[in-house]
């Protein structure tokens, strides 16, 4: 069942605007400074704060024992001070004492070892036990709270999958073969898509199905039975979501029911395409990438996640002030890059920026993590910016910036969850393929030649685009195939890398070349055949191989050896490294007409660069597009009567650009800029926000 779009309402006025908050944990520290806590919010412009998120065990303190005097008062104080509560299901979780007194409620992983409790989701998805506890505890906060004015939206679990997404229990094994069985509906079908003919793996009942448990330090697993097992862990996950907020729903149906998801270009391990309609908003955990990548993957990430909303406004549930403490070296953010980042995400789509989390924890895992309020207190940097971005999306809200739609783009990078999975089998051409990351690359390559393309699921709609790019998709439905076959017929344009459609969506290969995809219709859309991969990176020899146009590859050329008669290349191999691996002459990239449409096969890795070339030589000129300043990212948002044009300072530098002409009087915004006549500088991190009228 897919869930009809509601957005959570704020408290007083009209009841719209940006949501502007975090995660708030009272429950961890002394009610004597909860007040303090509320004064502080106000003088920031808070307005809506995440509330109990792993507050079970305060909640329940043992089996039979509830205590929701602690949350009653502090959502009244709240409440009170003009500040609604995304109020959370809680059960991320569990407390101690139901790990204690129910051990089998323990995901295991693949080795047979418990995820033992102390931190967070230590938890089978499959446990009916655990289930159980859960369903109740979200049935006495919804029995509770679902008509308090305060709490205006259900937050339902927390980043599901962070610690649990894969569970080898027995609880899970008994799932999964229950799994498998609706799937295929018989052993005869499962053996079919599995191969399950090699090394005499065939079953001859589902009890004998198994999950791809430790086998040995050198083992390799079935691929398809390791991919169904990743579908399987994406379904056991998605179902207990749906069980907490149907149970929540069933007691107050009019409030909005969401659950964060985690997507950023290093970490999107659910196929959010699917848990996308099955909450009432999407939201979203971001984290920035340290170093010249920063906007790029956060602009890059936040475009996913406006696609899973199907344009509609998205709610950025967790991002950070400054550091994390979770990766080796945690930089800080500087030079604006709080109050820039809050904005790429408005940019974007989000009409709510929240963080993790209000007050900066004094201990635990997470209390260097960086928050609103730092450990130094409220006379601190941070948070005087926290307290300045406040005061910047009011205003944005007051010029009802909130509820305008992004405009999309032209072009459409596709992205597939299950195909990311299917780069993660240990036994390809590659270890080195990274599905999720290529779609990064030609983000930042659109960006470099001075356009925004959009990332779209393969899953949903993107007829609608001129043009789509296919990076590393390496496995491809028979469906998904035909699918992009009637879209290039009736006149689209199609970009397929060098590793896509390699297999079908049971992980076997297409045979009579590469790529095999849909029985061989992708080949004839193409115009090629591939006999070969050349997977460079071989001690001893040439790392690099070069093409004719003047790009370079250095991990994976397929060998092409027929070339449709009205095919052109457009670029071949040359060079040292082409003779040592014997492709001196062969086509690296091609170009070919098929019905009223056009596609280009890239039939190997390139740079960055190289790509950009690639669009800016060949694609840009083929679909007529207009492009911009490479420094500055322009994304537009708009009602219908006014337009909000962001535009955002990539480039590191210093950059002039121009006002538009039909600005609206007080209709700007400048931030780290300078304003000089007509002309604006950007410095570095630099944001101009435009209100203009649509009729000029």
């Amino acid at each position: 069942m897919s869930c009809e779009f509601k957005w959570p309402r704020l408290l007083g006025g009209s009841g719209t605007g940006i949501a502007y908050g975090g995660d708030y944990n009272p429950d961890q520290w002394p009610e004597s400074i909860w007040a303090e806590d509320i004064r502080l919010m106000r003088k920031a412009n808070v307005n809506v704060v995440a509330l109990g998120i792993f507050s079970w065990d305060r909640i329940q303190p043992a089996e039979h024992e509830w205590d929701f005097g602690w949350l009653d008062r502090i959502i009244g104080m709240l409440g009170d001070a003009g500040i609604s509560v995304d109020l959370a299901s809680a059960t991320a979780s569990a407390p101690l004492w139901l790990y204690e007194q129910y051990p089998q409620v323990l995901p295991r992983d693949k080795f047979g070892h418990a995820i033992n409790a102390g931190s967070r989701q230590s938890w089978s998805a499959s446990s009916p036990v655990f289930r159980e506890h859960a369903l109740e505890l979200c049935n006495r906060l919804a029995s509770r709270y679902g008509d308090n004015p305060t709490v205006t939206a259900w937050h339902v679990g927390n980043e599901y999958g962070w610690n649990n997404r894969h569970d080898y229990s027995d609880d899970a094994l008994e799932a999964f073969r229950a799994w498998c069985e609706r799937k295929y509906g018989s052993v005869d079908r499962l053996n079919e898509a599995w191969c399950s003919a090699f090394w005499s793996q065939e079953v001859h009942s589902f009890r004998e199905v198994l999950l791809p448990r430790h086998m040995g330090a050198d083992s390799m697993v079935n691929p398809a039975q390791q991919l169904d097992f990743e579908r399987f862990s994406n379904d056991a996950l998605l179902d207990f979501y749906r069980a907490e907020r149907d149970e929540i729903a069933r007691i107050c149906p009019g409030k909005p029911i969401t659950t964060n998801f985690m997507v950023s270009t290093d970490q999107c391990a659910m196929d959010y395409s699917q848990w996308a309609k099955a909450v009432d908003f999407v939201s979203n955990d971001h984290y920035f990438h340290e170093g010249e990548s920063h906007l790029d993957e956060l602009l890059c990430s936040d475009s996913l996640v406006w696609s899973l909303a199907r344009g509609n406004p998205w709610y950025l549930m967790e991002h950070s002030t400054s550091n994390v403490q979770w990766k080796p070296v945690n930089a800080r953010k500087c030079n604006g890059e709080l109050m820039r980042d809050a904005l790429a995400h408005v940019a974007m789509g989000a009409d709510a920026i929240n963080f993790f989390q209000w007050r900066q924890s004094r201990g635990g895992a997470e209390a260097f993590h960086s928050a609103m309020l730092p450990h130094a207190g409220a006379d601190t940097k941070v948070f005087r910016q926290v307290c300045e971005t406040g005061q910047v999306l009011k205003d944005l809200s007051e010029r009802r910036v909130a509820g305008t739609k992004v405009t999309p783009s032209r072009v459409a990078i596709l992205f597939d969850a299950q195909s990311q999975w299917s780069t993660e089998i240990p036994t390809l051409p590659t270890t080195k393929l990274d599905h999720w990351h290529d779609v990064r690359d030609w983000y930042r390559a659109f960006l470099d030649a001075g356009m925004r393309a959009d990332v779209v699921p393969l899953a949903y709609e993107w007829e609608q685009y001129d043009l789509l790019v296919l990076p590393t998709i390496f496995m491809l439905s028979d469906d998904a195939v035909h699918r992009i076959e009637h879209y290039v017929n009736n006149g689209g344009s199609i970009v397929v890398g060098y590793a896509t459609g390699i297999v079908n969506d049971s992980f076997q290969v297409g045979l009579g070349g590469y790529p095999g995809a849909g029985n061989g219709l992708l080949r004839r859309m193409l115009g090629v055949s591939g006999e070969e991969f050349n997977i460079v990176g071989v001690p001893g020899a040439d790392d690099v191989v070069e093409l004719t146009d003047g790009e370079v590859s250095n991990l994976w050329q397929t060998c092409l050896t027929r070339i449709a008669d009205d095919a052109q290349v457009l670029a071949s191999y040359t060079g040292a490294g082409a003779l040592t691996w014997e492709l001196e002459g062969m086509a690296a990239i091609v170009s070919h007409d098929y019905g009223a449409g056009h596609t280009w096969y890239v039939g190997c890795d390139l740079r960055r660069q190289d790509i950009t070339h690639l669009i800016c030589e060949q694609l840009v000129p083929c679909l007529g597009i207009e492009l911009g300043n490479p420094g500055i990212v322009t994304i537009d948002r708009t009602d219908g009567t006014h337009v909000f044009r962001c535009r955002l300072n990539r480039s590191g530098n210093d950059v002039s650009l121009r006002l538009n002409p039909g600005i609206v009087p007080e209709g700007m915004l400048l931030i780290r800029g300078d304003c000089e006549g007509e002309r604006v500088t950007l410095r570095s991190n630099g944001i101009l926000i435009e209100q203009i009228h649509t009729d000029v």
